[in-house]
């Protein structure tokens, strides 16, 4: 498979009730050391959280999902984590949690370009 790198990829999902385990995809973060890419892409449909969890504070959650997204990018305002290196970045965000907030486990795959995958990935799971 030449000219394809090795990715990981987690689904970020809401869970309003985590003692219920139903949750939302909301977004997906996709890591590539090859091609030196961390990125996290998001939505929040609240049509779907209106009808799903109304009491979710929808201003907070969003407010989270940036924190990840910059934390992704390295955004050195977003805190300590966030200066980390790529591969510790990323696996302190998809580490497992019991959180409103919550990452699938971890897949691997390989693709020719980290972003490109990102944006099908966003699309099939997280749309």
């Amino acid at each position: 498979m030449q000219d394809h790198y090795l990715f990981e990829y987690a689904v970020i999902r809401v869970m309003p009730r985590v003692e219920r385990e139903e949750f939302l995809n909301v977004g997906v973060i996709l890591y590539c050391a090859k091609q030196n890419f961390l990125r996290m892409m998001f939505v929040i449909n609240e049509d779907k959280f209106k009808f799903f969890a109304p009491e979710l504070d929808l201003q907070a959650l969003a407010q989270n999902l940036y924190s990840i997204q910059r934390i992704s990018a390295g955004d050195k305002s977003a805190g300590s984590i966030a200066i980390l290196d790529m591969a510790s970045r990323f696996r302190w965000l998809t580490a497992t949690r019991s959180t409103v907030l919550q990452c699938s486990k971890v897949h691997p795959g390989f693709c020719k370009d980290a972003n490109t995958m990102l944006m099908r990935l966003h699309t099939e799971l997280a749309l």
